[in-house]
């Protein structure tokens, strides 16, 4: 177990301490706030170094939503409800995830990215879509955060796909050619 991080009492260190955090990576203002109040000393100062930072610019909920949302919904191909959940549990005010998600989700096509998904999986493991893999593919997709009704569509879509590449093509063996 890591032991507790070292207590700041001078504003000016912790103000230093919440800079080095920001290089390592975006935090949303609860983010910022809750790793602040435990290298802190007393919380009002950590306070205090939160409202400095909103006001210089430094972190920006709005900008941190719809960052955290592009990443996710275009890099890790994630859906809606994977996103707003793990936004929330982030701080983020749901104003603010509501029209960050509608934003992304009007640029992206989340059912292209269930697709590539499911395409990526059957081209890893090969073996036919029997009622197993489907189920396996079904709660993988839940799992990252995509509605039911687009994962059923693409699900079948995958299903009919297979079925057509695995029947074979009679026209391209003709008899003529013997």
């Amino acid at each position: 177990m890591r032991p507790p991080p070292r207590q700041i009492s001078g504003e000016g260190e912790l103000y230093t301490v919440a800079l080095r955090a920001l290089m390592r990576r975006a935090y949303s203002v609860f983010e910022m706030r809750v790793y602040l109040e435990r290298r802190a000393g007393e919380p009002v100062m950590a306070r205090r170094i939160v409202t400095r930072l909103k006001q210089e610019k430094l972190i920006d909920d709005a900008r941190y939503a719809l960052d955290f949302a592009r990443y996710r919904a275009n890099s890790r191909r994630q859906g809606r409800y994977r996103i707003v959940r793990e936004l929330r549990t982030r701080g983020i005010p749901d104003r603010l995830i509501e029209s960050a998600v509608a934003q992304i989700f009007s640029e992206t096509d989340e059912a292209l990215a269930a697709r590539k998904l499911i395409e990526r999986r059957m081209r890893s493991t090969r073996a036919p879509l029997d009622e197993r893999r489907v189920a396996s593919l079904y709660r993988m997709l839940l799992r990252a955060g995509f509605e039911s009704e687009i994962i059923r569509r693409e699900l079948h879509n995958a299903r009919r796909a297979q079925a057509a590449d695995a029947t074979p093509d009679l026209e391209k063996y003709s008899p003529d050619e013997g």
